[in-house]
């Protein structure tokens, strides 16, 4: 009987291995198909592109190995400086109005009772809106003439016409300001979710404390969304290092190459520079861009991992 007890689990035991097994093996079956669109679409170009920085190409005859040039290409190259600053102004200023627009909505569409859904949809709406549609239509908004939307505003007022895009002090600023209609709705949708989550208990014992508004925002709400705001502060600095639609649609980089950005000029050694294109220079500056994204989201998770949790 005392052999029984052992034998009995070690049956139960191999029956669990073996329902283990075909359980992992039909998970294995089902990831085939996402592993293998995945490995196509994602990691294929990324090896891809590393094969292309050492070889001179044009996608058609056959490649030369070239080393490193394409890197010293890109580095010697002085459009390369106007892009890094141009690219660093434009997140300088998604910063300064991307980044706490959306915030401001969410915590005052938090604050109404009725018609909360009917907000949300139309913080979102532009999102929802084709990249190409915005710029077309923003574009007109844009108009340089006095009987442009925004000019007209302005002359309202006495004020302008201003050369919207075709001034290179403006150009940016403008692009900007799309940019942020054109994406803030996600943001905010995220924020109003992670606004639920706050306990109301804390927004309470500040009424009772007497606290003011500003002091609820600043003591209860930023402290309860501080995990929330350090995960969009990445992805937005993220994106605006890699804006590149806007530019391209709204000026091609113009004028005077004022809104030249780093993907911009990517495309400009693709597709621009010559007949057959200079895609080894691309892929150098693309893996340049994206070791300095690796490298630069690293630090930035390693310095603000305990900020998250801490009070």
């Amino acid at each position: 009987m005392a052999e029984t007890v052992p034998l009995a689990e070690r049956a139960r035991n191999r029956r669990a291995r073996l329902r283990l097994t075909r359980d992992g093996f039909g998970t294995f079956l089902f990831l085939i198909p996402l592993l293998a669109v995945f490995g196509l679409f994602a990691w294929f170009p990324i090896l891809r592109a590393v094969v292309m920085s050492v070889q001179e190409t044009n996608l058609v005859s056959a490649p030369t190995f070239v080393g490193l040039d394409n890197f010293a290409r890109v580095l010697a190259d002085p459009q390369l400086e106007i892009a890094v600053r141009n690219t660093i102004w434009f997140t300088f200023l998604a910063l300064v109005f991307g980044y706490p627009v959306p915030l401001v909505l969410a915590v005052v569409m938090s604050e109404v009772r009725k018609g909360r859904g009917l907000f949300s949809a139309l913080a979102y709406l532009p999102v929802v809106v084709p990249p190409v549609v915005s710029v077309l239509l923003w574009r007109f908004f844009y108009d340089a003439s006095s009987h442009g939307v925004f000019n007209s505003l302005l002359g309202a007022v006495r004020l302008g016409p201003l050369p919207w895009l075709q001034d290179p002090g403006t150009a940016m600023p403008s692009i900007v300001i799309e940019s942020t209609w054109a994406n803030a709705g996600a943001t905010v949708i995220i924020y109003l979710a992670a606004l639920v989550a706050v306990p109301p208990e804390l927004y309470d014992a500040a009424d009772v404390d007497g606290a003011s508004i500003w002091q609820k925002i600043r003591h209860v709400t930023l402290p309860q969304l501080r995990g929330v705001l350090l995960v969009t502060l990445i992805l937005q600095l993220i994106a605006t290092a890699q804006v590149f639609t806007e530019p391209l649609l709204f000026t091609s980089g113009g004028p005077n190459n004022a809104t030249l950005t780093l993907l911009l000029l990517i495309y400009r050694y693709a597709f621009q520079n010559s007949l057959g294109g200079e895609y080894g220079m691309a892929a150098a500056l693309s893996l340049m861009l994206a070791a300095f994204l690796a490298v630069f989201t690293a630090i930035y998770y390693r310095l603000t991992r305990g900020w998250s949790t801490s009070s």
